[in-house]
């Protein structure tokens, strides 16, 4: 990403940047794109638009003569900017910021915490515990057998937040993300007290993680900070995930 910012700030002829704040409606994000980037801006604005308000991060549009690209950055913009020329060097200050960013990889039987500064790992814990699978067949040995589940799961988060708490406590983090089986991962967050004063600094997104293991917590890292990049090419569009896939 940083390789492609250096080649837009060195590409010659006309452009503009505009980068727009996270959150934004639909409606907002076509509102905030009202300003002349450029010729072609108009048929790319509705795809524009969409993908700004379905982001949690923000975007920013480089629009020139030899250019045209949308960028969804890994962490959130909070201000509007409009300048002439590719104004590369905010989004390259959010990308070279050392954050301290907390992973944590959870299924039910495994999980996985980490703490990193920047992609260098500072502190992490993996572990597992004992989840029976689902019981099938039903019948009062059912409820019984799920009432016992239900005791593991409890047991086996109180475990896992004890051990998040010790990992996470002594860093000032700046972000939190989360990685694994959607709905065992706001299980957990909702039993976790701990974790509930980072919620205003929990990215949106959730990184899907197949096993929570040391070597994939490690590789994980990199696609937090990846960022979504989308060119416009000869009046057809192409999109690339730089290191985005399942773990």
């Amino acid at each position: 990403m940083l390789h492609l910012l250096d080649e837009l700030e060195a590409a010659e002829g006309r452009a503009t940047s505009l980068y727009i704040p996270h959150d934004l409606p639909v409606l907002d994000a076509e509102k905030a794109l009202r300003v002349p980037l450029g010729p072609g801006i108009e048929e790319a604005m509705p795809d524009i638009a969409d993908a700004i308000a379905h982001s949690k991060t923000g975007g920013v549009i480089f629009w020139g003569e030899e250019n045209k690209y949308l960028v969804l950055p890994p962490f959130p913009f909070e201000e509007k900017l409009f300048a002439s020329g590719c104004d590369v060097e905010p989004l390259r200050e959010l990308l070279q910021q050392e954050r301290i960013v907390a992973l944590i990889l959870l299924r039910l039987g495994a999980y996985a915490v980490g703490v990193f500064q920047g992609e260098k790992l500072l502190s992490s814990k993996v572990g597992t515990g004992l989840v029976h699978s689902r019981h099938r067949q039903g019948g009062s040995s059912a409820h019984r057998f799920e009432r016992h589940r239900d005791k593991q799961i409890e047991s086996f988060f109180t475990r896992v937040c004890t051990h998040v708490q010790e990992r996470l406590e002594p860093y000032r983090l700046d972000y939190v993300i989360y990685g694994g089986e959607r709905h065992t991962v706001l299980s957990f967050r909702k039993q976790c007290e701990f974790l509930r004063q980072f919620d205003g600094r929990t990215l949106q997104r959730q990184l899907n993680v197949r096993e929570p293991k040391q070597a994939m917590l490690e590789a994980a890292i990199s696609q937090v900070w990846s960022s979504e990049v989308v060119e416009w090419e000869d009046d057809e569009t192409k999109v690339t995930y730089p290191d985005k896939g399942d773990f």
